[in-house]
């Protein structure tokens, strides 16, 4: 199987904390569908080095971005050209079961009528992935965001009765208005909605964003590590209280719902990226575009693409850092066969690894599986940077 990922930079405006490749200029979109067009006709044998078992796609990705301020129509044409050019499963754009095809498309509530709805599914959407970040309307005015609490709600209700399935909903904690019980009146909306999905993601300041040029002129300070434990520990008590699963650090689903896409990233199945931005990944090598969107746009080509091949070390370090950020964890026979070098690497950490099993920051069981229980997740960036061999 493989993926891929297509990215729709263009935004009606940009939220607070946003350090994303977007714009919100609206000169450059008549231009996104050829410039799309020239990439995916430079791209069509990405997947050649497979075997052919494995060329299918079995994920497509829509993101931004907002891909939903493209009409249907400019969408369409992007899928169109997509599956003229790649293999999909024979029954991929009529079918509602993710293990079959899942595709995904990341939607804004403001964006959302009963007609956009039903163009998602008339051109093969499965699965909807909905910025609501809050249902504090305050907090939506301080991040910027262009809908209210009550608009999401009613978007939600449009994609179910559109007959969209499986639906994801996102959402920021740790930011400076947002206070403990408003996190939890946040998960007690959530858990009424009752979405298939769960993203949850702790404000960060990216470079060059508002929030942080705000940040370093002393305008707020973010809450306490202490205070953004309780929420993330809050957040994973009220949702697997609701019956969701967590199966990433952020992320959390209703039994079967995770979404396969992301899963292929962090199992390191090959995808393509397309669009200003986007990366790739397959075998030993990752490449990416260039997040200049008007370069994109007017050229697309490939001189504007970086890349890198991966070392032993690389590869074995980032299967150890995305198996360990989920529940499912990694193998120490999954690093072994990674590369010649790895038993080496393996007896590098072996030491840390015997140092924070005895801490209770890991677990290693009979199987030689490593995990990080799911009380430590919070501070899994800090326990996984102790395990990478130099």
């Amino acid at each position: 199987m493989a993926g891929i990922y297509l990215h729709v930079p263009f935004c009606n405006s940009r939220c607070i904390y946003c350090g994303f490749c977007s714009t919100v200029s609206r000169n450059l979109r008549q231009k996104y569908i050829p410039a799309l067009k020239r990439e995916i006709s430079a791209r069509r044998d990405f997947f050649m080095p497979l075997y052919e078992s494995e060329k299918t796609i079995k994920t497509l990705y829509i993101g931004g971005g907002t891909p939903s301020v493209l009409p249907p129509e400019t969408l369409q044409e992007a899928v169109s050209a997509i599956r003229e050019a790649f293999t999909f499963p024979k029954n991929a754009f009529n079918t509602l079961d993710p293990d079959e095809f899942e595709f995904t498309v990341e939607v804004n509530p403001d964006d959302i009528t009963e007609e956009y709805a039903q163009s998602l599914r008339r051109i093969g959407v499965n699965r909807v992935s909905m910025g609501v970040q809050s249902f504090k309307d305050e907090h939506l005015r301080w991040m910027r965001r262009r809908h209210d609490s009550q608009t999401a709600i009613n978007a939600y209700n449009i994609l179910r009765q559109s007959g969209i399935e499986n639906i994801s909903l996102d959402f920021i904690f740790g930011f400076p208005l947002m206070t403990l019980k408003d996190w939890e009146f946040n998960l007690d909306r959530i858990t009424e909605l009752n979405p298939e999905h769960i993203s949850a993601y702790q404000l960060g300041l990216d470079p060059d964003t508002p929030l942080e040029r705000m940040e370093k002129r002393g305008e707020f300070s973010l809450p306490t590590q202490e205070d953004s434990e309780m929420m993330y520990k809050t957040l994973q008590a009220k949702l697997r209280a609701a019956g969701y699963i967590q199966y990433e650090v952020s992320n959390f689903c209703k039994p079967n719902f995770h979404s396969r896409h992301n899963s292929s990233y962090w199992k390191r199945i090959p995808y393509l990226g397309l669009g200003p931005g986007a990366h790739s990944f397959i075998g030993m090598a990752r490449e990416w575009n260039t997040s200049d969107i008007a370069s994109w746009c007017n050229v697309a080509t490939l001189n504007l693409r970086g890349g890198e091949n991966l070392s032993p070390q690389d590869i074995f370090n980032e299967i150890l850092m995305l198996g360990l950020r989920t529940s499912e964890g990694v193998t120490l026979s999954t690093l072994r066969n990674s590369s010649p070098q790895s038993p080496a690497f393996i007896a590098e950490f072996l030491p840390n690894l015997h140092s924070l099993e005895a801490k209770g920051l890991l677990t290693l069981d009979k199987s030689g599986t490593i995990k990080i229980p799911s009380e430590k997740f919070f501070i899994s960036d800090g326990i996984i940077r102790e395990l990478f061999v130099c």
